[in-house]
């Protein structure tokens, strides 16, 4: 089942089957023009987002959170909501660990930068649009939305340390490259795949960008919730 609200109404509830489509009628909505919410939301999308089509026309996305993070989850759900205040934003209980929040909109594909046919982030070679990189505010808050999504922030011999995982070698390209441009320097590892390999997942090459330096001022300005 998925739980349906907009911005306008989130205290109210209503439900449909996951996977359904919304009617035609209340699919071309508004968009906001807030572009530091758009590359907030971007670099969520870009980090654990997934990109479908059920219905066969509408873009739905999906991004998967871990439910032990709930007042993040929420705040994604918040997000998306002013994001796209006349759309529908859902909740899918995946199991017992994580959910997605997913919302069906025609604008998706023109603002991710990638399309709900073409196939995985990693075939697609998805990474973050240039208008973000090009100014300093958006690539804060794209940080924001992937650090909240593949990113970690851990303490290391009492020490605080950030990583960001993946397997697409231009997504981690532009996180080290926002980062140094912020004045910080992260380190970038190369991690080779297992010989022997169960999913595809794993025969990938995997980028971990890792922060080890200056990480409390860097917090401080990025502002992640996932501490």
């Amino acid at each position: 089942m998925v739980e349906w609200f907009t911005r306008a109404t989130q205290n109210r509830m209503s439900f449909a089957h996951e996977g359904s489509t919304p009617s035609p009628g209340t699919m071309i909505k508004k968009l906001n023009s807030d572009k530091e919410l758009q590359a907030y939301i971007i670099g969520l999308a870009l980090g654990d987002g997934n990109l479908s089509s059920p219905g066969g026309r509408t873009a739905r996305l999906r991004i998967t959170c871990d439910k032990k993070y709930s007042f993040l989850y929420k705040k994604i759900i918040s997000s998306l909501a002013s994001l796209l205040p006349d759309n529908k934003v859902g909740i899918v209980d995946r199991d017992i660990s994580c959910l997605d929040v997913s919302v069906y909109s025609n604008h998706l594909e023109n603002l991710l930068g990638w399309t709900a046919k073409g196939g995985s982030k990693f075939v697609q070679k998805v990474s973050v649009p240039n208008w973000i990189k090009e100014n300093i505010a958006y690539k804060i808050n794209c940080l924001r939305g992937l650090i909240e999504t593949d990113g970690s922030i851990y303490t290391d011999r009492g020490y605080k340390m950030v990583i960001f995982k993946s397997i697409i070698p231009s997504l981690t390209e532009d996180f080290y490259n926002m980062i140094i441009s912020l004045g910080f320097k992260p380190h970038l590892y190369t991690i080779q795949p297992k010989k022997t390999t169960k999913y595809q997942f794993n025969q990938q090459i995997a980028y971990h960008v890792r922060l080890s330096k200056n990480v409390t001022e860097f917090l401080t300005l990025v502002k992640p919730e996932k501490i």
